[in-house]
Formats: C-alpha cells, structure tokens, sequence
C-alpha cells in the first residue's frame, strides 16, 4: 500500500516501481517515471470516453430535484427553528458546485444550463458570466502562473487560514468584484466580447438584491444571507482541498487533488471531490464522474481520505 499523502492515500493502487520519494509541498511525491495525466487520458478506450463525455438533461435533473426538495424541507425547518439555518446554509453554499458544472455546459443543455448557472451566481454573489471566464482561465494555467486562483494568496499561518475559513475575505472580494462589474470594468481573462454582458448581469443582480430588501428584508435575511454567513466556512475548507499545498506542475494529476469522501458530500458537491478527475477531463458531466475515477484510480498522486482529515494535516503544516 503507498504511503499516506495528505489526509490519505496517494497514487491509491499505484504500480509500486521506482518508489522514489520526496517530500514536497507538504505531502509525499513520487519522483519516479509515473505517467501524467495526459498519457492516462489517452489509456482511456475511446468508446470508454465519448460515453462518460456525453451531456444529457436527465440526470442534472434528477439531481437538482432531490437538492430543490432537500432545500425545501431545510426551509422548512429554519422557518420553525434556528436549527434549520445550517442544512439551509449548506444547500444553498454548496451551489457553488452546481453554478461550476454550469461553466463547463455538462450538467445541462443548450439556455438551461446557463439560466441555471446564473441563478446559482445570483445566490452565491458569484456572476454567472464573469465566473465563466475566470474558471476557464483556471483550468487552462491550472496552479502555474496565469492561474486567477493564484491571485489571492492562500494561508501561511493558523491565523490567515482562520481569517479564509471565516469567509469574510470571500464576501468582501464577491461585493467589490460585483460592484467593479457593475460599473464596467473587468479583468484580463474576461474577453472584451463577454464584458457587456458581465456588466448587465452585475447591475442585474444589483437591482434584485435592493428590490429583495425593500420588500421582505426579514425573509432575505433569515433564509438567505444568515445562512450563507453560518455556512461559508464549510465552502472554504472544502476548496482549499481541491488544490492546496499541491505542487506548482502542469501534471493535474498532482497539482490538484481528489478527496475521497461520503455519498453524501458528493451529492452536495455534485461529485467534484473526484477533482482529478475533473481536471482530467472537464467535459466529463458530474455523474459521470465516479466511473472516470474508477477508470483512473490506479494513476491518482493526490489524494486526500476527507475533508477533515486534510484541513488536520494542512494545520499541522501552518
């Protein structure tokens, strides 16, 4: 069995030649002549890829259904007790996931997977269209230079790593990014084409917001931002997983990392812990997603066996 990364197991079931190892970045790396993620890809039997490639509306129905009535009942429960704030908030947060997928134009097709990227963003504070664009220049420059991800610095000590878990920088930078949009500027991965629709879906999302708080402040208050606010910590430490304290390589299949954790986590985060994966080949729709890893299991370098356990393992690094 391969010795522990961070949090798990890495190279889970990987061949046991040149066990040449190093500790870098604070996890183990295996510095012999194992394939990249490239060479994995192209493994792959080409019937094998252009089934787990293809997008259909079912599915990300299916699922959006069983996530609207779980936010349903998790309504429910806030509008009779405070408990009900947290499942609520959890829903709610974790569309960022969704609102992900939707950049990438696999959960759905053709206007449905936009109309719902775009609600998403407007829950989140997070514009569908610019969100787009930056996430596609993250995986063109995934954790090299030209990676926008690599702009905001990440934790180096317990106290900056408490101060992102909070969320606060989040909500800071979500409302000076809406309010920069909103008055028409823009960043250097946002083509000059999609600027004017950034802008209009940025004083778009601005009027909704004004238009909620003066007509039911107290609703937008308990069932949306408070439940944000209590939850965003969980968002944090669920994306510092995908690609922290991995190493600066074209490789993805060591510069980000998979999380092996619960059904219940990967129905929340609509399956991106197989993150890899994802990276691997992002046309492959969420549900999707868990043959692909069966398919790559043997070649991952970074793995990490939960969330908890890898948030454990980063602080002792701090």
């Amino acid at each position: 069995m391969p010795k522990a990364g961070v949090g798990g197991r890495r190279g889970l079931g990987m061949s046991q030649r040149g066990k040449t190892r190093a500790r870098r970045g604070g996890f183990l790396a295996d510095m012999s002549q194992t394939p990249d993620h490239r060479l994995v890809v192209s493994r792959l039997d080409p019937a094998l890829r252009a089934d787990l490639s293809r997008v259909s509306n079912g599915p990300g129905l299916r699922h959006l259904a069983l996530y609207l009535a779980a936010m349903a009942v998790a309504a429910g429960l806030a509008a009779v007790s405070p408990l009900g704030l947290v499942p609520l908030g959890l829903l709610l947060t974790f569309l960022f996931t969704l609102e992900h997928e939707c950049t990438h134009r696999t959960p759905f097709r053709g206007a449905l997977n936009d109309g719902v990227g775009r609600v998403c963003g407007l829950v989140l504070v997070l514009p569908f269209e610019w969100f787009r664009w930056f996430h596609m220049a993250h995986h063109r420059h995934t954790n090299q230079p030209g990676d926008p991800e690599l702009a905001s610095p990440k934790p180096r000590t317990r106290g900056q790593w408490a101060l992102h878990v909070s969320g606060l920088p989040y909500w800071w930078a979500a409302i000076r990014l809406l309010g920069r949009l909103a008055l028409g500027g823009g960043d250097a991965f946002l083509p000059a084409s999609a600027r004017p629709r950034a802008v209009t879906e940025a004083r778009g999302m601005l009027a909704i917001y004004a238009l909620g708080f003066a007509l039911a402040p107290g609703l937008v208050l308990w069932f949306w931002v408070l439940p944000m606010v209590l939850t965003q910590p969980f968002l944090r430490l669920y994306l510092l997983a995908e690609h922290g304290d991995c190493p600066q390589v074209a490789d993805m299949l060591e510069n980000t990392r998979t999380t092996l954790t619960n059904r219940l986590v990967r129905f929340l985060a609509w399956n991106m812990p197989y993150h890899i994966e994802h990276h691997s080949l992002p046309q492959v729709p969420f549900h999707q997603l868990p043959r692909l890893h069966q398919a790559m299991r043997a070649d991952l370098k970074t793995t990490a066996a939960g969330y908890v356990a890898f948030a454990r393992d980063q602080l002792r690094r701090l």
